[in-house]
């Protein structure tokens, strides 16, 4: 699995339940209007950063090999 990551939550899509800050809290964080966001995005394991993203029931988060561009989820 990729070292650094990029990871990115689109605001229009997320809903806020908050999976993702379970998953992968060192990663993910809510912001004023309850939205997922990220606040690190080496805060975990990439193994667990990629969980939480597949774990979106809206599909918000999208992750990417930092290095090279490749996209690990979706």
């Amino acid at each position: 699995m990729a070292g650094k990551l990029r990871v990115t939550v689109d605001h229009a899509v997320c809903v806020g339940n908050g999976n993702c800050l379970t998953t992968a809290p060192g990663t993910f964080v809510h912001n004023r209007d309850r939205q997922s966001e990220v606040a690190n995005p080496d805060g975990d394991p990439a193994e667990r950063v990629v969980e939480a993203a597949e774990g979106c029931p809206v599909s918000a988060i999208r992750v990417e090999d930092a290095e090279t561009g490749q996209q690990l989820f979706p």
